[in-house]
This record gives C-alpha cells, structure tokens and sequence, in this order.
C-alpha cells in the first residue's frame, strides 16, 4: 500500500534527525533507518498496529528507541503518516 506522510510527520522526522545528530549522527542514521523499516512494515501490513483512542489512527511502537508512528489507512488506498513522536512525551491520542 502507498505511504504519505502529512507535513507534521515530515516535521517530525526532520526534528529527530537534527536532535540526534548533534548527540550521535551513527544514533541519528539508526534511529531514522528504523523509523523507515517501520513505516515500511506499515505500508505492507496496516491493519497490524492497534488503534488509538481515535478510532481512525493507528499507532506502530518502534520497540528499541521507544518511538510512536501515528497513522491513518484510507480505505484501503493508501496509509497516511501523521505523527511520529518519543514515548516519553505525555500522550498525544
């Protein structure tokens, strides 16, 4: 299934990136390569994450780095990436 990403999540990803990088750029690059082989994994399973209390998104936890990939499956069209966030911020849905 296609993947889109809404400005937010592209936001997001560049946010991390630029977090991580001035603490480790190895960090940065593997923390984003998983991002993107969980995004991936979406694409090719989106019904396989649990709903939020919005019946409407999704949500994948990437398990090492405690990251939470928000989303929406649009009729079986494409899945969309709305947010993506560290769990240890206070909950967002």
């Amino acid at each position: 299934m296609n993947v889109r990403y809404r400005a937010r999540a592209l936001a997001d990803l560049d946010d991390i990136f630029r977090f991580l990088n001035g603490r480790s750029p190895t960090g940065a690059r593997n923390v984003l390569r998983s991002l993107a082989d969980a995004i991936d994994s979406i694409g090719e399973h989106p019904l396989a994450s649990p709903r939020t209390s919005d019946p409407d998104i999704r949500v994948k936890m990437l398990g090492r780095y405690r990251y939470k990939i928000f989303y929406s499956v649009a009729a079986d069209e494409f899945v969309e990436i709305i947010h993506i966030r560290h769990a240890a911020r206070r909950p967002w849905v």
